[in-house]
């Protein structure tokens, strides 16, 4: 089979098209005939060498969609629309960015639907990481405040609108001017934009501050966003757009606000069920969720779709279809 393996670590160029042994299924396991995937952060990181515990030559990739080829188990029947998320796929061993894939069967979920590949391909890791975030990490509630930090991101754009349909006010930001529009459109109630330090702002709209913050961009703003929380609300991290992995200089008493919380989310495919994931295919398809595809590429564009992801310039999720 065709696989774009990371031959080590480093730049984009690392990532190279090649003829590789067709993965053999095994017990606990089922093979996957990949139709498409997204890129997301965390195998830029992979790919530079910062995620802990990875050998290379390594095909990455931590999500895919496409159809069942063959369980074992027969928990799932040939032919059947899969999706595979997670749960060391892609670091610990061989991924989504190749035309098959071994998986554990626990981290893949059944779904029908009648959308196209690409669009399917957005949905895995955005959906989990969103669901995730805003109703097990930050247990949102109808007539909260929620400020985005980093909302130009796939993640970001997708939170808005389900925190809107969850009835929330959105407060969401984004280092260009030139979103604010975009960031509108796509829900938000208010746009700041963010240089650094935006707890004055956000205090404008919301003097008390807000009930929840989702961090996108991580830790060269996680002390600023802690700020803009009311007393008791939470901070969620999730994401690191700034890429960068450790927080200097951190005081806990004194960084995090008196009565505030601090949390994370890295999901795991437990944290959802099929019926979930329908559900929100269901509302896709529908046109009752939008999902904001930024661009599309092919196997042997992954390199280059690494380079662009890299430049942080994507508005919305970046796809890559067999």
């Amino acid at each position: 089979m065709k696989a774009a393996v990371t031959t080590r670590a480093g730049s984009p160029n690392t990532i190279i098209l090649l003829e590789v042994p067709k993965p053999k299924v095994k017990e606990g396991w089922v093979l996957i005939r990949i139709k498409a995937f997204g890129l997301n952060r965390a195998e830029l990181f992979t790919r530079r060498g910062d995620s802990p515990g990875v050998d290379y030559p390594r095909i990455q990739g931590i999500e895919c969609v496409g159809i069942m080829e063959e369980d074992p188990s027969n928990t799932f029947q040939k032919g059947d629309k899969v999706m595979a998320f997670m749960g060391g796929m892609g670091r610990f061993f061989n991924g989504s960015y190749a035309e098959y894939t071994i998986v554990p069967k626990e981290n893949v979920f059944s779904f029908k639907s009648n959308l196209d590949w690409e669009t399917l391909g957005a949905i895995p890791e955005m959906f989990q990481t969103v669901s995730g975030s805003l109703h097990q990490a930050l247990e949102i509630q109808k007539g909260e405040t929620l400020l985005i930090r980093g909302g130009t991101s796939s993640i970001g754009l997708l939170a808005c609108q389900l925190a809107k349909m969850n009835g929330l006010t959105v407060i969401s930001t984004s280092r260009n001017l030139e979103r604010e529009e975009f960031l509108l459109e796509n829900g938000a109630d208010h746009v700041i934009i963010d240089r650094g330090h935006i707890e004055n702002n956000v205090k404008k709209i919301i003097p008390e501050g807000v009930d929840k913050v989702l961090e996108l961009v991580g830790t060269i703003t996680l002390k600023d966003s802690l700020k803009c929380i009311r007393s008791k609300g939470t901070v969620c991290m999730t994401g690191i757009l700034g890429n960068k992995w450790v927080l200097e200089h951190f005081i806990p008493m004194g960084d995090i606000p008196s009565l505030g919380k601090l949390t994370v989310y890295m999901g795991e495919a437990e944290n959802i069920t099929e019926e979930m994931l329908q559900e929100f295919i269901d509302g896709v398809e529908a046109g009752k969720i939008k999902l904001n595809i930024d661009s599309i590429y092919k196997l042997g564009e992954v390199a280059k779709a690494h380079e662009y992801m890299e430049k942080n310039q994507a508005k919305g999720k970046v796809v890559v279809v067999i």
